[in-house]
């Protein structure tokens, strides 16, 4: 199936979704590839809000703002979702669960690149609109959202 099906359904069927992922054997390159594709777009989603911010202040100029968005979210974030990642197995083993290291990574990874979508928007409207109560509602979607997937994925994955 295609990325962006497979985005649409750990919305509506995450554990479904990592069942199947989980079912096609331990792929760390397609892992990392999902990893990278989510930073990337997670990336492209903060340039509305650094756009307004450079507009506002310019004393900072839009290439550096970028560019520390760029380290950020290609070269550190990452590293901090393979920590995350390895953190939540760890703590999923504490308390009876069963799986692979990999299963955890890949519920994290797909949790991020599912709500890459809905960070893009919240981009837009951080950008464009500012601080609101519309912002606080997109706000509150995608951390919800990334929360309902990233876990119900990982219960999923530590069933062994």
């Amino acid at each position: 199936m295609a990325v962006s099906t497979d985005m649409l359904r750990a919305w509506r069927h995450p554990r479904a979704l990592i069942r199947e992922k989980l079912g096609q054997g331990p792929r760390e390159d397609r892992a990392l590839a999902l990893l990278m594709a989510a930073c990337g777009l997670l990336f492209v989603a903060q340039w509305p809000v650094h756009a307004r911010a450079a507009y506002l202040d310019p004393t900072t100029p839009l290439d550096a703002r970028l560019g520390g968005a760029l380290l950020g979210s290609l070269f550190l974030l990452p590293l901090l979702a393979y920590a995350v990642a390895g953190l939540s197995h760890l703590v999923a083993r504490a308390v009876g669960g069963k799986g692979q290291g990999f299963g955890a990574r890949l519920a994290f990874f797909w949790a991020l690149l599912a709500v890459a979508p809905v960070a893009l928007l919240q981009g837009l409207v951080a950008g464009m609109i500012g601080p609101s109560p519309g912002l606080i509602a997109v706000q509150l979607l995608a951390g919800g959202g990334f929360l309902w997937i990233w876990l119900s994925m990982l219960v999923e994955a530590e069933r062994g």
